[in-house]
């Protein structure tokens, strides 16, 4: 989204730039590590001193401050109306009040939205890299959907800051598309490595070991399951890697050569993604770096761009599953807890890869010890993904294949899994509540 003239836009300051947004104007927010948290705490400011400033609606996927959410302060949160489409940590209380709005979308849809007009923008805010020599800038760790927020928004607003890595691929923007500037030279989100329990430990090794063969493409999700797993790989070979997000346990399977790209269907040779989540050594190796491409979300995770990469493995994890199937990845009972996300977008893409392999993975319980395989989902939550997508389900007690299974049988092959402690009540629910012979 650029247009080549010789127009450069003024710098303004935060204050400044905020008199841009208008009372009831439809703004996204760059999300990820690229989140304007100065940009977010001077727009709460001024809804302090301007009554008039009110129904400004914001959109964004998980935004990465660093601290709260400026816009949910007492004295501020009427003016705004927010929306999620991926709620982080620092959103969930406020969409669980009824503070905030969620929307359940797939991430792949979420260029959609703003494409098709089903979510107008007015202003899309930006955290940008400076701009080269010929007046580009890049949009750096988070592509996915700010793209198409770019494309479609009619004012742009752009923080400049040195700290923003230039990456490759889709997030290219002139400065004659910008509105205004704001310099920043702040260091944006570093994300810390989730700990690794045993469990999640022998959940990375079971992956690893059993279901990643050599030359597969991998996707991860986010979170310590996936990272778990990134660190049992460096006996395989010839891994690539297709992916909406990337933490840093990419950067030594590639240093080590153990993911080379070669054997990718797309993009063969290029690391693709569409973010980036994790240290400023992350951050610093995808720097101007040609090997990886960032790509607008809508391709990244089309579930028939996906189907066409070889030995798609798509590695994410859940919170819940029933006796049957049923999977809920995006909320407790009735509270959000983050988003429907590309899960389904890949999970279903890998089903249809030749050679691929559609997998979830979880504790197989809570920190309370609670059960996370139950006979029915908990009142109020949602499901992410379907008994008709499921293929594989791991806990650090082993792996059940449901594919092809009966309900009998999923049951069967779930309660294997399960913690040994509730397997006996799981086998007693599986007659009673569900009328299954086990």
């Amino acid at each position: 989204p650029h247009g080549l003239n010789a127009r450069r836009p003024p710098t303004l300051s935060y204050e400044e730039a905020v008199q841009l947004i208008r009372p009831g104007n439809a703004v996204y927010i760059h999300g990820g590590a690229a989140t304007p948290g100065k940009f977010l705490d001077a727009l709460a400011d001024r809804a302090r001193t301007d009554t008039s400033l009110s129904g400004v609606q914001l959109h964004h996927i998980h935004t990465e401050t660093g601290q709260n959410y400026p816009l949910f302060a007492e004295d501020v949160s009427s003016r705004f109306c927010v929306n999620s489409l991926f709620t982080g940590s620092n959103c969930r209380a406020a969409v669980n009040s009824g503070m905030a709005d969620y929307t359940p979308v797939f991430l792949s849809d979420i260029p959609l939205l703003f494409r098709t007009g089903n979510i107008p923008l007015d202003v899309a805010v930006l955290q940008v890299s400076p701009p080269d020599e010929h007046g580009f800038c890049s949009l750096g760790v988070s592509v996915d959907c700010s793209r198409a927020a770019a494309e479609m928004a009619p004012h742009i607003i752009a923080v400049v800051n040195p700290n923003m890595p230039r990456t490759h691929g889709d997030g290219i923007i002139h400065l004659s598309r910008i509105e205004a500037l704001v310099d920043c030279d702040a260091p944006i989100f570093e994300m810390d490595p989730k700990p690794q329990s045993d469990a999640i430990k022998r959940i990375g090794k079971y992956i690893a070991d059993e279901l990643v063969e050599d030359e597969a493409t991998l996707q991860m999700g986010i979170g310590a399951i996936p990272d778990a797993v990134l660190s049992c790989l460096g006996s395989h070979q010839r891994l690539g890697i297709h992916t909406e997000m990337l933490s840093d346990g990419v950067i030594d399977l590639i240093e080590q050569g153990v993911v080379d790209n070669s054997c990718k269907t797309k993009f063969k040779g290029l690391t693709v993604t569409g973010f980036c989540l994790g240290s400023r050594r992350l951050y610093d190796y995808v720097d101007d770096n040609p090997g990886f491409a960032f790509l607008d979300i809508q391709y990244v995770n089309s579930t028939f761009t996906v189907a066409r990469n070889h030995r798609m493995t798509a590695i994410n994890s859940c919170i819940e599953v029933d006796l049957t199937g049923q999977v809920v990845s995006d909320s407790i009972g009735s509270r959000i807890y983050s988003g429907v996300g590309g899960q389904v977008d890949f999970l279903r893409g890998a089903a249809l890869s030749p050679g691929g392999k559609p997998i979830l993975a979880m504790p197989s319980t809570t920190s309370k010890g609670l059960s996370r395989i139950a006979p029915t989902i908990h009142n109020g939550a949602g499901v992410t993904t379907t008994r008709a997508h499921v293929h594989f389900i791991v806990t650090e007690y082993g792996i059940a294949d449901l594919w092809g299974k009966s309900l009998r049988e999923r049951a069967k092959a779930l309660i294997n899994i399960a913690h040994p402690s509730h397997r006996e009540e799981l086998e007693r629910d599986a007659r009673e509540k569900l009328g299954l012979r086990l």
